[in-house]
């Protein structure tokens, strides 16, 4: 469930800043405790003395004004915190090695749950290799995949900024806080993106950049997309790590070839001889990970329909109970589906205005309105607007 109650959200605060006990240890500690984060804390307290010295320090007197400030950055409009026991928090992350216990997130959280493509590659790219990345990310991006990327120089950087001018919503996974902004060129962009997509981080306000912070924030790139594409990389490039991680967590891993006399080619050339898939247009990877994404989808509906907190939103008074499933045995959609379609209508919505129409939560829609989007009754516009797309008109 969201945590919106302040003593809730200073429980988390304070076990995430416990020195020594890393993601790890916290997720192990919510699951002995049924995810109770309260409960975490209290037994983090009782057993101070087998912790680190730093630890005992913190819990023995937390450094208040630092949680202030956490709160303050959360109180903020668009910022959450986006725990590991939330409903909506990404289940493609669950699985993955070291997953993250929160994401501290800076716009739309909603995004987390769409399908994602990582597009990747070097900080001093050529501009072809820019002109490579705009291309795929604009293709992308309006096939429907959420560009997700690092917000780096070069590749990272011409990835977000092509999806958000194909009006398409885009993710940076960032390794400072969510406050920080690097590099500080980026100032512009991370704005942007906050105000289109999302700008995510597993490290509180104020972190700085630190050398060991960009491969974590790889493995969460690579974790929340259905694919990595590298696009220019060399030997020794961090993007490499980044498509090592996608290939350990089961994702798919894309590469673009080059010339054998470009250096920046070399790291594509060996992720290809490792097994990478050698791509030449966009729609090879649409069509290598549409299935994934429809997998994505189920999963997300089932995961909807298992959660408590769904149920009561779903079953609120004046609402009839909304189902997440498509009834593909009679051919059609369930109650649930239809009643989305009707609300609707004939003109474009955007989220907010179906929330409010639906009673239903941003989480349930996006469940929903991703698995209409691939059966071809929804059509995913500009500016994160939906369009009923009629019976018999799909994919016309």
């Amino acid at each position: 469930m969201q945590i919106d109650d302040r003593d809730g959200l200073r429980a988390w605060l304070v076990a995430l800043r416990t020195p020594g006990l890393g993601p790890g240890g916290l997720r192990a500690r919510l699951d002995a405790l049924d995810g109770d984060i309260g409960a975490v804390l209290a037994a983090l307290e009782r057993g101070r003395a087998s912790l680190g010295e730093l630890a005992r320090a913190w819990l023995s007197r937390p450094d208040e004004a630092l949680l202030a400030r956490d709160l303050a950055w959360l109180a903020e409009p668009g910022h959450r915190l986006l725990c590991c026991t939330d409903a909506d928090f990404p289940p493609q992350l669950d699985n993955i090695p070291q997953p993250p216990a929160v994401l501290f997130v800076a716009g739309d959280p909603a995004l987390l749950l769409h399908p994602q493509v990582a597009i990747v590659g070097a900080r001093g790219a050529s501009a072809a290799g820019l002109a490579h990345a705009r291309a795929f990310a604009r293709r992308l991006a309006e096939a429907g995949f959420v560009i997700t990327s690092g917000m780096a120089d070069g590749i990272d950087g011409a990835a977000h900024q092509a999806a958000m001018d194909a009006a398409a919503p885009t993710l940076a996974v960032v390794g400072t806080g969510p406050d920080r902004v690097y590099p500080r060129k980026h100032r512009a962009l991370a704005g942007r993106i906050a105000a289109q997509g999302a700008l995510v981080s597993e490290f509180p306000p104020g972190t700085p950049a630190r050398a060991d912070h960009f491969p974590r924030r790889n493995r969460i790139i690579s974790g929340l997309s259905l694919g990595t594409l590298v696009v220019e990389a060399g030997l020794r490039s961090g993007s490499l790590i980044t498509a090592r991680l996608a290939a350990e967590q089961g994702r798919e891993v894309f590469a673009l070839p080059g010339s054998i006399h470009n250096p920046l080619a070399h790291g594509c050339h060996r992720l290809i001889r490792d097994g990478a898939r050698l791509v030449e247009t966009a729609t090879e990877i649409i069509e290598t990970l549409t299935p994934a994404a429809c997998m994505l989808g189920a999963e997300l509906a089932g995961r909807l329909r298992r959660d408590p907190a769904r149920e009561q939103v779903a079953s609120a008074p004046g609402k009839p109970a909304a189902s997440t499933s498509f009834d593909h045995a009679a051919g059609g959609l369930d109650d649930g589906y239809e009643q989305l379609l009707r609300e609707l209508g004939h003109e474009p919505a955007t989220m907010d205005e179906l929330v409010r129409r639906s009673g239903l939560s941003t989480a349930v829609l996006s469940s929903m309105l991703l698995m209409l989007e691939l059966e071809g009754r929804v059509e995913c516009l500009p500016g994160n607007r939906y369009q009923h797309v009629p019976v018999g008109s799909a994919g016309g």
